[in-house]
């Protein structure tokens, strides 16, 4: 199948390469040259502008986004709103907040231009093993995209969730839940160090340990293993966590409806917290989250 990835970065040009490997012909387009050339060279088709980029699409046109949540996706789906056709189809990929979705289908549709909202999980980790995909839009546009999604996704990694929006809001609820595990596994192995026997043990012969029939063994754990392999006590990562937005969209959620999210709260807190004062345990969240997702860790010097 025919798509344009619009972003390269860390996602967008894993999963574009996922596509391409999977037979898909893929219209590479980002911001600059150099990464949609490096694609290129792996086997997509390199375009250097929005308006070129369209031309090389055949009706009906799947643009792919992946692009930072917010300004950055509207500037870009105003581009396209005016040079695509109706049945064309925008899917937004980012970590968007649902209720953007809601707006931004209503507008593209007074055009009848289809618009889908998938939220994925993978980090950067995807290429190898598969992206997990929460789609949301109308079911038969679903249908139309899904080699797609079973390219980019393993066995059983995909998912069509309902309507507009509703493929963010399960990746926001997904995150808010990531929030409250990594902070659980963090404020563990604190006490660890903190203990009476803190010399003795070995974080990670430990994570390794509780991965091994443990009821909290997770894929977690394995990159908390990877972590403590390269820095036993984390002295050379600065315990700085940044807080990309979901977490936070998902506690608001949570006093829209009413419903008691402490554990998920308190994670959110800790990381605005991190943002003044750090600790191990803040050290490890952000080493967790940069061996899964590639996200910025701060050096200690």
């Amino acid at each position: 199948m025919q798509t344009a990835m619009v972003g390269l970065g860390k996602m967008g040009i894993n999963m574009a390469r996922r596509l391409v490997q999977g037979g898909h012909e893929v219209i590479a387009y980002n911001r600059t040259n150099e990464k949609t050339d490096q694609l290129v060279n792996e086997g997509a088709k390199g375009t250097y502008s929005i308006k070129e980029m369209v031309q090389k699409l055949s009706p009906p046109r799947v643009v792919w986004i992946m692009l930072p949540a917010g300004e950055v996706v509207d500037k870009h789906i105003m581009q396209l709103e005016d040079i695509l056709d109706p049945k064309d189809i925008i899917i937004d990929g980012g970590n968007t907040h649902y209720k953007d979705d809601i707006v931004r289908s209503k507008s593209l549709g007074k055009k009848g231009i289809r618009y889908v909202d998938v939220g994925v999980s993978g980090g950067i980790w995807g290429l190898k093993k598969g992206y997990c995909l929460m789609v949301g839009g109308d079911k038969e546009v679903f249908h139309h995209l899904e080699s797609l999604f079973k390219t980019l996704a393993p066995t059983d990694g995909y998912l069509y969730c309902g309507a507009v929006g509703s493929g963010h809001f399960l990746k926001m609820v997904h995150n808010g839940i990531e929030y409250g595990i990594m902070q659980a596994y963090a404020e563990g192995f604190q006490i660890l160090k903190a203990s009476p026997y803190a010399e003795f043990f070995s974080y990670e012969k430990i994570s390794h340990l509780w991965n091994q029939g443990s009821v909290i063994r997770s894929w977690l754990l394995e990159l908390a293993e990877t972590v403590f392999s390269k820095s036993p006590d984390l002295k050379d990562i600065k315990g700085y966590i940044e807080e990309s937005g979901e977490g936070r969209w998902a506690v608001q959620q949570a006093v829209e409806e009413g419903v008691s999210a402490p554990v998920i709260t308190l994670a959110l807190m800790r990381r605005f917290q991190s943002q003044e004062e750090e600790s191990f345990a803040d050290r490890l969240v952000s080493a967790l989250r940069h061996e899964f997702g590639g996200h910025t860790v701060f050096s200690s010097d």
